[in-house]
Parts: C-alpha cells; sequence; structure tokens
C-alpha cells in the first residue's frame, strides 16, 4: 500500500513538472509581440532614412541601412528563439499544412539553438561595431575598445561553444552500447 501511495504521488508530480513547460508560452508569445514593437522601430528607422536619402552623405546612408540591418537580424534572431524554443521546450507544431514552412524549423535541437543564437548575436554585435567605424570620429578611444572587446568576446564565446559542442559529439558518437550482453541479444 505505501509503495503504491508513493507511485502515485512520483506520477502526479511528474505530470505536474511536465505540464509545467506550457508556462513558457506566453513567453514565446510575448516574443511574438516583441516583433511589431520591432516592426515599428524598423518602419520608423525606414521612413527617416528614405526621407533623408537625398540630403545625406554616403556615410549617413550607410549608417541609416546598417540600422535597418540590425533590426532585421534581432527580428530574426526573435523568430529563430520563438520556434525553437516552443518546439524544443512546449510542443511540437504541426506544419503539414503550411507549404511555405521553413525547412529548418522544426529540425533544430538545442544545441543547434545555442549556435544560431550566438551567431546571430555576433552579427548583431559585427554590424554594430561596424556602425561606430563607420561614424569613428564621433567616438572615444575608450568607447571604441569597449566595442570592439565586446565583439571578440561574442566571437570567442561562439568559436569556444561551437568547439565544445562538436567534441562532446564526437565522444558520444564514438561511445556505443555494449549489445553483446543485453538480455534478449545474441552472443557472438
Amino acid at each position: 500500500m505505501w509503495l503504491s501511495l508513493c507511485k502515485k504521488i512520483e506520477t502526479w508530480i511528474e505530470t505536474l513538472i511536465f505540464a509545467s513547460r506550457w508556462l513558457l508560452a506566453p513567453f514565446y508569445l510575448g516574443l511574438a509581440l516583441a516583433l511589431v514593437v520591432l516592426l515599428i522601430h524598423f518602419t520608423k528607422e525606414f521612413v527617416h532614412v528614405a526621407l533623408h536619402a537625398f540630403s545625406a552623405t554616403e556615410a549617413e546612408a550607410i549608417l541609416g541601412v546598417l540600422s535597418l540591418v540590425d533590426l532585421a537580424l534581432t527580428g530574426s534572431l526573435i523568430v529563430i528563439v520563438i520556434f525553437s524554443g516552443y518546439e524544443n521546450f512546449v510542443s511540437r507544431v504541426d506544419h503539414s499544412g503550411h507549404r511555405d514552412w521553413p525547412e529548418w524549423m522544426g529540425k533544430i535541437d538545442f544545441t543547434a539553438l545555442k549556435l544560431k543564437l550566438l551567431s546571430s548575436i555576433v552579427a548583431i554585435s559585427a554590424v554594430q561595431l561596424l556602425k561606430q567605424f563607420m561614424d569613428v570620429s564621433k567616438i572615444s578611444d575608450r568607447d571604441l575598445f569597449w566595442y570592439v572587446t565586446i565583439h571578440l568576446v561574442f566571437v570567442a564565446s561562439s568559436v569556444l561553444l561551437a568547439l565544445s559542442d562538436r567534441i562532446a559529439s564526437s565522444t558520444e558518437s564514438h561511445v556505443k552500447p555494449d549489445t553483446k550482453h543485453l538480455p534478449g541479444k545474441a552472443t557472438e
């Protein structure tokens, strides 16, 4: 009887823990709404760049376009987090009825998600750094040093993460279970 009660409690706790993954769904909905905020800012920036296209210098035009690229990369990063996070941690999405469903969606595991996130952050950091270089006369050497340092930290972090994931996956593929001694398996 005691064992039966413990098993019921264990099952109830596991069911509750498993169902708690749905608490993440509002986070992903919030990120989807954050895309609207980014779109508003993108539109504002685009209108600003377009209105000043004829009067802006080449450097100002490039800076404006880099701001648009930066916002687009950030939006893409949010989409990656929404879809991959939802599929990895909450529930699978039935995309069979969607003809234009991107191939990568639904196939990104947590390791690939980390790498995509870091590569997007490195790209965003590179755009920010390029924007600072385009306007280098208005930025202090100290600030420029920190922009470069932060970018290099992002690059080094992504390289180290990719390396550690590659090492981990290669050691996992070399460790194969010994099936010769498992019950029900024939031995040689």
